[in-house]
């Protein structure tokens, strides 16, 4: 279960502090999929960024499974992040000169395994790119590359897959197929997928919805 209890976040100004989230609060179970809408500037992915522990709130707190990954030590938080969240951004955030296959291993180079081709070819197939393993970004479509992003986010096994803006560079029928198989492995794998997103089309097929207006998060 993932678990955020009266997140607060501000940012120092010349003016004094500018608040971005407030009290903000949440749970998902295991497998749960939910939609986040909002303005932009509203904190939609300051609030993704919390709770897959890419930075800290002012006040309140993250629990994934009882653990607070903010009361980690820096190593400990880093491995957390590295295991436990997934990330899929608006941009795909490929290297270039790097392969499929090669992108997505990407996050197991910290400890890598043996069975890691393996696993990242697996996830591959999940996508649909078992064909392209060989083949580097710029040969790819924009949907395809979004798939690697997903594959990517997936090879640790994660807990959460968190996706900011995912379909935001793509056309509506790419953004359609790509939310399909967003969708589909959350049904599969049972993970807990949170996406933010501007599009009131996607955020719609997703069985919890939410709305984050002035900083706080109201249910749909």
């Amino acid at each position: 279960m993932l678990q955020a209890r009266n997140l607060s976040k501000s940012y120092p100004t010349p003016r004094g502090p500018l608040s971005i989230l407030r009290e903000v609060t949440l749970s998902v179970e295991q497998g749960e999929a939910l939609s986040i809408v909002g303005p932009s500037g509203t904190g939609k992915s300051t609030l993704l960024y919390i709770l897959g522990a890419l930075e800290p709130p002012t006040s309140g707190e993250v629990m994934l499974d009882g653990r607070n990954p903010f009361t980690l030590s820096d190593a400990d938080l880093s491995a957390f992040r590295n295991k436990e969240a997934g990330f899929v951004f608006q941009d795909h955030c490929l290297l270039p000169q790097c392969t499929v296959l090669e992108n997505v291993l990407i996050p197991t180079l910290v400890a890598k395994s043996a069975g890691d081709d393996a696993r990242a070819k697996e996830v591959l197939a999940q996508v649909g790119l078992s064909q392209r393993l060989d083949h580097r970004p710029g040969e790819l479509s924009g949907g395809e590359k979004q798939r690697v992003a997903i594959a990517r986010a997936l090879i640790r096994g994660p807990k959460l897959l968190l996706c900011d803006e995912p379909t935001g560079n793509l056309d509506r029928a790419t953004a359609t197929q790509v939310a399909d198989l967003l969708l589909g492995i959350n049904q599969s794998l049972k993970t807990i997928l949170i996406v933010v997103t501007h599009s009131s089309e996607l955020a719609a097929r997703f069985p919890k919805r939410f709305e984050l207006v002035e900083g706080r998060l109201h249910a749909l």
